[in-house]
């Protein structure tokens, strides 16, 4: 792409580092020892041209931003249909780890609140793939478990376009307190919703939250989801249109959990944010949008990558509700 992009992004990001308000994520070692100082931002277009600014080679993990790749290739694996008995398609209006689930039904509201991520994760067919040997023995990364890891990971790097790794001590860190998450999978389990035992869903979960990507790595997901599944790199199908579509109307009324309505009215780009300091942002048939800044708000997104995201939608229009139609590519190259 033209240089004069990777200035304007390097401005949008010299803009939001004036704000440095937000705290690390306290309660995972590896994410309150991050540095603060980091930012990085990245464009993929749906014609497979990139660009990025920042500290755009560091390697942070995943986290919450898996949620919409694994929902959609469980979409794929199993169908709409299925998926729907157990896991549902509501905004929530609560915290992200909050232990509740949708009345009548037992069921979490969304596949993007841990309930519903924790629901999902299992749904992911595991049954042609065989055991990733990563990871520390344990009893409760089961076979069943480490087959269904290879293939998320096979999916996820499908996704980016390139083989992805898991960093497996920041799992292990993540898991011995993942108190909170445990008794959400044994909320499911009590409640039909779960069909693995609690803990084996937990552990498989954080393994697919501890995937190691760059501030490109998911820009370039997010810009497979915009092409209605299709990597633009390499042409590769990942998902099907139809999974592509239902993922991000999901990301656009329930992304990013209780600020999800806030974020749609004044930014209008489908999203997910993780508590690693990412968000990707889709405009679909366009463009992939990804930040990342680890100082966090209180809904648990980041503060810095809210501020880019709202600058670029200002600027270059891209609210989902605006009348203008402008091609992102050809505007900030004109810009330049």
């Amino acid at each position: 792409m033209h240089e004069s992009i990777n200035t304007y992004l390097r401005e949008v990001l010299k803009e939001s580092s004036a704000d440095v308000s937000g705290k690390l994520a306290a309660y995972i070692p590896r994410l309150r020892d991050a540095d603060e100082h980091l930012q990085a931002l990245a464009l993929a277009t749906a014609d497979g041209q990139e660009c990025s600014a920042g500290d755009d080679e560091h390697l942070f993990t995943i986290q919450s931003i898996s949620k919409p790749f694994v929902y959609a290739l469980a979409l794929d694996d199993i169908g709409l249909d299925r998926v729907r008995e157990l896991v549902g398609m509501e905004p929530s209006g609560e915290a992200f780890n909050e232990l509740s689930l949708e009345g009548g039904t037992g069921r979490p509201l969304n596949p993007m609140i841990n309930a519903g991520a924790i629901a999902t994760h299992h749904l992911v067919d595991h049954t042609s793939h065989e055991e990733h040997p990563g990871g520390r023995q344990s009893d409760s990364r089961t076979s069943e478990v480490r087959s269904r890891t290879t293939r998320i990971l096979d999916g996820m790097s499908a996704f980016a376009g390139r083989p992805l790794e898991i960093d497996w001590d920041a799992a292990e860190e993540e898991y011995s307190t993942a108190y909170r998450n445990m008794a959400i999978a044994h909320m499911l389990k009590s409640h039909g919703s779960l069909e693995t035992e609690p803990d084996e869903a937990v552990r498989g979960y954080i393994d697919q939250c501890s995937i190691l990507v760059t501030v490109k790595d998911i820009a370039r997901m997010a810009a497979t989801l915009a092409n209605n599944g299709i990597n633009p790199e390499n042409g590769q199908r990942v998902v099907s249109a139809e999974s592509a579509r239902t993922t991000l109307g999901i990301m656009a009324t329930c992304g990013m959990y209780d600020a999800s309505g806030r974020w749609l009215t004044q930014i209008g780009i489908p999203a997910k944010s993780g508590i690693s300091g990412g968000i990707i942002g889709v405009l679909p048939g366009q463009v992939g949008i990804a930040s990342f800044a680890p100082r966090l708000n209180e809904e648990g997104s980041s503060v810095q990558g809210v501020a880019m995201f709202q600058h670029l939608s200002n600027e270059l229009s891209l609210h989902l509700m605006s009348n203008e139609r402008i091609n992102v590519i050809e505007e900030l190259e004109r810009r330049g």
